[in-house]
């Protein structure tokens, strides 16, 4: 299992937007949820950078073909045979939040 990677601090993603950040190489997209933090592939078949999208609750929208993305998964809630991969996140005590790049569990055995 791989570890977690501090990515930013809690500030800088606030409620509400999601950020672009950088992981080892690895773009991912960042989303603030209320408080929540969500990490997902920043890549849309279409080529558009999730993490530019407009986030509207749990949904974001790529900004280059509309195709929507639930934050908490990474699946379209219009069909579950589109899908992004999802990272595990945490936040430590210091406000640093920390990415895992291993696709979560439950996606172990995605299709």
């Amino acid at each position: 299992m791989a570890d977690f990677a501090p990515v930013c601090s809690v500030s800088d993603v606030p409620p509400g937007t999601g950020r672009v950040m950088d992981l080892d190489g690895v773009e991912i997209a960042l989303f603030n949820v209320d408080g929540v933090f969500h990490a997902l592939e920043n890549a849309c078949a279409s080529g558009g950078s999730i993490g530019e999208g407009q986030l509207r609750g749990h949904v974001v929208t790529c900004p280059l073909d509309g195709e929507p993305y639930d934050v908490r998964t990474g699946i379209s809630p219009v069909s579950d045979a589109v899908y992004v991969r999802h990272f595990d996140v945490r936040v430590n005590s210091k406000g640093q939040v920390l990415v895992r790049l291993e696709p979560t569990e439950d996606e172990d055995d995605a299709p």
